[in-house]
């Protein structure tokens, strides 16, 4: 069972080299690609010299600009799918993802589920660092997407998820509309109206120490309005 993580990057040096080091200490042999938009702070240039010492298991695709969220992991996805892996994962580079939770997430798409979710309020709110108004923000957004679409799911702006192979190849990734946060409700939906199983696994999300957060207003208004398009749309 091939895996892979795929990890978009812009301006992460303090946090790369150690999540490289975690990943690969992991048990499962995971794999790892980095999707890198033109870091001026030298994020691509770390991620090549561990390459260098591990080219079977890190990968890295360089691009010229920013170009949003949903297209890094599009073109992960893309690559992935060209490379046979069976299991495919989003995750953070700034470690607000626990990739220890990659264990418990890879063990829930061997048993039981076609997408899985690192999610933050499956269980409560499982959330550490965040100012009271982010919270309350991502946490009813996520009540907004279940009201607006029926997909039953906690955490529908989470950004820790895993897919088997099979939901990639069967999503129709060029119409694929939003790039930013919305990209990740945009995708667990589609999946759902195709028929695949959705779980969602409790984790602590702990805001990044180290690093500069890419949250924007204008990343909300995309969702926010993409989401009321979403029932309407053929996928």
């Amino acid at each position: 069972m091939q895996k892979l993580v795929i990890i978009p990057t812009y301006n992460e040096r303090e946090n790369v080299a150690r999540m490289i080091d975690k990943v690969l200490s992991l048990d499962g042999d995971f794999h790892l690609l980095f999707v890198d938009d033109g870091s001026p702070d030298g994020t691509a240039t770390i991620i090549k010299e561990h390459q260098a010492q591990t080219p079977e298991r890190i990968h890295l695709i360089e691009r010229s600009g920013k170009l949003g969220l949903g297209t890094a992991y599009i073109a992960g996805f893309r690559w992935a799918l060209e490379r046979g892996y069976d299991h495919i994962f989003e995750m953070d580079c700034d470690f607000s993802h626990n990739p220890d939770d990659l264990l418990r997430l890879n063990r829930r798409l061997t048993e039981d589920a076609d997408v899985v979710i690192g999610s933050r309020y499956v269980k409560g709110v499982n959330v550490v660092n965040w100012p009271l108004s982010r919270l309350l923000m991502s946490y009813f957004a996520s009540k907004y997407v279940r009201i607006v679409t029926g997909m039953p799911v906690c955490d529908a702006t989470a950004g820790f998820v895993g897919y088997r192979r099979d939901v990639l190849k069967d999503i129709d990734l060029g119409k694929v509309q939003m790039v930013g946060y919305g990209f990740q409700i945009e995708m667990k939906y589609t999946a759902w109206r195709h028929g695949f199983t959705i779980a969602e696994e409790s984790i602590i999300f702990i805001d990044r120490e180290a690093g500069t957060s890419k949250m924007s207003s204008g990343i909300f208004g995309e969702a926010f309005f993409g989401v009321l398009r979403l029932p309407w749309r053929k996928l």
